[in-house]
Formats: C-alpha cells, structure tokens, sequence
C-alpha cells in the first residue's frame, strides 16, 4: 500500500539516520549533528562506525581549535550522535540518508529493509551520485517517499545538496528535504533523475577526457593537471581530483553515465578499469594516478613517472629581444609580459596607430600595477620604455624570438608567417599563439619549420601563469628547450602538449561547456541551477554560463568547432543552441546578450 501524501511530514526532520558511515556518511552525520539534529549512525560494520565517531571528535576539535564551534558546541554535538549496526535502529527517524557503495543490489536490499522498518511518513533519501533514483524507487514499497539527496565531499566544506526527485516523489517529500538543506546552510538545487545529475554529469565526462588524455600519453599528468588549475582557475587538477573522489568511483559513475546516453564521451576511459581492477584507486588505497604518502593520505610522493626535480632540455638559444606582431589585448598583454622581465620588445602592428593605441593600452596597465603596489613607477617606465611600436615588421630584423598574435584565422597567421620568414634573421624562432589552429600549418608557410613552435598563453596574458608549449613534428630539440627557458624567466609555467586541436585546456574546457548547453536545450535544468552546481560543488571560479558569456559564443563555437572536427567524435557537436544563438548575434558580453542579458559596454 502508497503511503498517503498526509502522512509524509512537512514539520522539521528532526531524527535523522545516516546508513553508510564512510567519508560520506560521516561527513553527513557532522554537518546534522553540528546543525542540532539527533542522529542514528548505522553501518554493518563496527569498524566503520568506531571511525567515525573518531573522524567527528577530530574534525569537531579541529573546529574548535579554528574558533568555529564553541566546546560547548562541540559537547552537544557529538552529544546528538549514536551508532548502530542494526539497521532497525532507524526505526523513529523523519529522515533516512543512505550512502552505501554505489550498487543497485546494496542500495536496493535496504530500502526494501527499511521499508518495514520506519514510520510511514519518514522519508527515504539516497545519496547516490550515479545510479537512478527512479529504479532504486520502484523497488520500494513506497516509492513516493523516496528522493536522492546528494552532498558534496567534503560534506562540511561543500555548500551544494542536489535533490533528485523520481517520477514518483512526493511533492511534500522534496520540500521537507529542501528545507533541512536550507537550514543546513547549503544550497538545494532542484534536478531531474539523470545519471551524474548536473553537477558530476558535466563534471565526470571531464575527469574521463582527461584520464583519456593522459592514456594517450599526449601530455603527463602533471602537465595536465598544471594546465586546468592554472589554466582555468580550477582548485585540483582532473587525475589528482580522480585519485581524490576514488578511480573506481570514478568509473562506476561514468558507465552508468555512458548505459544512459551512449555517449562516447562518457565511456569508462580504459585506464580506469586498469587502475580500478588493480586496486589502484586513487588516495584511499595510496596510489592512483599518482603515489600517496600513505593509504588515506594527500600527500604526493615520488614514484617512477615524477619528472626530474629540474627540466633535462637541450641547451638553448640565446633571447635578448623579441618581437610581438599584432595590436589586440592579447599582444600587448603578451608584450607587457616580456618588457617586464627585462627584454626589448618590438610590437609591431598594420599601423603605426594601433601600435601606438597598443603601446597606450600597456601603459595603462602598467600605471594599474602601480596603483595596486606592485610595481613602482620606476619599474613601470622602464618596462614601457624597452617597447618600440611599430607598423611594420621591419623592426623584427634582428628579434631572437617572434611571437605571433593576430587574429585566430589561419590564412592570416600563415601570410604574417610567411613575412616573418622573410624579416627574421637566421636562427630566429617563430612562435604562434593560437588556441585552437594547427601550429604544424603556421610552421608550413615558412622555410624554416623547425624553428615554428606554440606559445599559447592566457588571457589576461599578465596575471594568467600558464604558458601551453606546442611542439610539431618538426619542431627541433633547442628550440622546445628556448622557449621553455624563456617561459622560466618571464615567470611563467610551461606545459607541454602536441600538435592537435585545443591542446590540453581547450580540449578538456570546452567539451564540457557544450555538454552545459546541451543540459539547457534539453530543459533538464536551468543556467542559475547549472552555474551554482559547478561553483558550489565542483569548486569552479565561473559557471559554464557566466564563462560562456566571457569567452563569447562565436568564439566558444568556432574552437567546439575545430574539436569536433579533428576528433570526428559526435559528441563534441556543437550543440544546436550555441549556433543558434550565434547565428542571432548573441555572442555574450561583448553584444550585451548571450546566454543572460548584460549591460552594453
């Protein structure tokens, strides 16, 4: 028999039994306990629930040495908390949390058992992350008092609660539980029941490109890991937050992702299985990607594939002077960055004008850095005054290293290649900023190939660290080895990454932001929902929306574009709602409308 809508309480959750007391589980049960609930603690294991009742009096002290609980607080909380290993001891609770291994099998087996166990207006929550709320649902006996309710690890730290309701669930059921989220201090965020809902949906088709990525040994995984956090503000790189979240989690997650959509973005990459079944699964067991200290422990040791302290390159050529072709933000930016560091710079552009307004543009800046105290006036004129604006490229005569940023269009960056083979002297190098390009292209419009390499930076080029170093098949040994040494001395971080379209950062980011829009175009959830998800649970700077507008849709499209392109994976489609926008001429802030409203600049 349904348990009657009436009986499924709308007053306070105040008795809440958490079945499961891992790192989640406990977790759970301190954020309750801490916000004054009494809470039931039940696992089958005894050692389990001994843990976790160690883990709450070390975290709650910690809090308290912090200043963020009082011992009178701290007293009271752990006061609240009892455990069990008898799953009847659920029996008076409003709320049953369960966060036991993601397994149909396990979860199913105890909400049949609880169904015979609690009162019939208790409500039944599962934390999975990756299993179907609904299916989980239908094999209860009251399938309306069933939701998910997934936190974020760690559970004291992570402000976003996903409530996931099944076709089945009670209306009255997901407003009591959105309540208790609110008075927790968490943000609740309304999602359908998907595989990965919204937050690990558009997060874990990330982690798995880059566990891809790394297979394919296109980069290192230090490399890769260097380049999203530096690259897109990320708090972890994608392997080490793979070791942090549990390789096989990781791939439980993915291929129920992967039976859903058949997606082959989502499919398990195999190194996942590999380390999985070898019991490599990342910090809880001490090694994944990477080597731990200890089973349990974040601390990163050096282990067979850590590279040398310092970089082993064949000795390079001298740079004294450089020269930047182009007059936009990003070649001032780029010439900014290496007047500071003490070369002389030539920026030239296709008039004398815009070399000027460019030079001006520096100027502004630098007096910025002078406002702020981080850089005196002194420092500021000098490096103004090692940059001659010019509109032409004669200066770049005797430059030792050319850097190329002009507009992302391959015909035009191959004509100013085929210039600069012309003006530059023997020996010189010749680097191309592009992001999304193929350097191998650039490189082919000159008689001197070998001497082409990337140079990818960031915007804003001053304050963004990460420099992506490209090398082609052609390029040679001293010039890879100069441009990593320049990169050292402008301050710079340098990865390196082949010849291929988005080279880490692109590759990974922008894949990630179409499967953001798709979310939208197939209303399983709105912009504010998504962009809160990835700000509150995956620790994101931006939401994939509020980026978007940033970067620019004709922009985010043309490089969606190129992967799609090079890959010929029909995931990476553009989707159809980031054309159409383009082709509306809603290209975000830059127009004043793209994916939200902005005011005109």
């Amino acid at each position: 028999m349904a348990t009657p809508l009436s009986d499924i309480s709308l007053s306070p959750l105040k008795t809440i039994a958490v079945v499961g007391l891992g790192t989640m589980g406990t977790g759970i049960t301190e954020v309750l306990a801490r916000a004054g609930r009494e809470i039931v603690g039940i696992d089958i294991s005894e050692a389990a629930a001994a843990r976790c009742v160690a883990a709450l009096e070390n975290s709650t002290a910690r809090a308290v040495e912090r200043g963020r609980l009082t011992d009178r607080e701290r007293t009271d909380a752990l006061a609240r908390v009892r455990t069990s290993t008898d799953l009847a001891a659920a029996a008076d609770a409003d709320l049953v949390i369960e966060v036991a291994p993601e397994s149909y099998e396990t979860k199913q087996q105890i909400l049949r058992e609880l169904d015979g166990i609690v009162r019939p207006g208790a409500i039944l929550a599962t934390g999975t992350n990756a299993l179907s709320v609904t299916r989980l649902a239908a094999d209860s006996a009251h399938p309306e008092r069933v939701l998910g309710l997934h936190f974020f690890n760690p559970a004291q730290a992570m402000r976003l609660v996903e409530i996931v309701s099944s076709v089945l669930t009670a209306p009255q059921a997901v407003e009591a539980v959105t309540d208790l989220a609110l008075e927790l201090g968490k943000e609740p965020v309304a999602v359908g029941d998907r595989p990965g809902f919204v937050a690990d949906g558009l997060l874990f088709g990330y982690l798995n490109q880059a566990a891809a990525m790394y297979e394919g040994r296109y980069a290192t995984r230090e490399d890769i890991d260097a380049a999203m956090r530096l690259g897109c503000g990320l708090p972890m790189g994608p392997l080490a937050l793979l070791d942090l979240i549990g390789v096989d989690t990781a791939r439980t997650v993915l291929e129920a992702m992967y039976a859903e959509s058949r997606d082959r973005l989502h499919a398990p990459a195999p190194i996942l299985k590999q380390l999985s079944e070898a019991g490599l699964t990342g910090r809880k067991a001490g090694r994944g990607f990477y080597t731990y200290e200890a089973p349990g422990s974040g601390t990163v040791v050096r282990d067979a594939l850590t590279p040398p302290a310092g970089d082993v390159l064949a000795p390079g050529r001298p740079v004294r002077s450089v020269g930047v072709a182009g007059s936009g933000t990003m070649a001032s930016g780029i010439a900014e960055v290496f007047a500071k560091a003490g070369y002389e710079v030539v920026l030239a552009a296709r008039s004398a004008e815009k070399a000027q307004a460019a030079k001006a543009r520096i100027g502004k800046s630098l007096s910025r850095s002078v406002d702020k105290g981080r850089l005196t006036a002194e420092a500021a004129a000098q490096t103004l005054d090692r940059i001659t604006a010019t509109g032409t490229l004669d200066g770049f005569a005797e430059v030792d290293l050319a850097v190329e940023a002009v507009a992302e269009d391959l015909p035009v960056k191959q004509q100013l290649f085929a210039a600069l083979d012309k003006v530059c002297k023997p020996g010189a190098i010749l680097a191309t900023t592009t992001s999304s390009l193929p350097v191998v292209a650039c490189a082919r419009a000159t008689s001197r190939p070998h001497e082409v390499i990337g140079m990818h930076f960031f915007n804003p080029a001053p304050a963004m660290k990460l420099v992506e170093v490209v090398r082609t098949v052609l390029t040679e040994d001293d010039v890879h080895a100069t441009v990593r040494e320049v990169c050292v001395r402008i301050k710079k971080h340098a990865v390196d990454c082949g010849d291929r379209a988005g080279f880490i950062v692109n590759a990974l980011l922008f894949p990630y932001l179409n499967n953001a829009v798709k979310m939208v175009q197939e209303h399983y959830a709105s912009l504010d929902d998504i962009d809160a998800a990835m700000k509150l649970g995956g620790g994101y700077p931006m939401g994939p929306f509020e980026l978007l507008d940033v970067v620019g849709l004709d922009v985010s499209l043309a490089i969606e574009k190129v992967l799609h392109r090079e890959f010929r994976d029909p995931g990476l489609a553009p989707a159809p709602l980031l054309e159409h926008l383009v082709a509306a001429g809603c290209l975000g802030r830059k127009t004043g409308r793209g994916f939200r409203e902005h005011a005109r600049r």
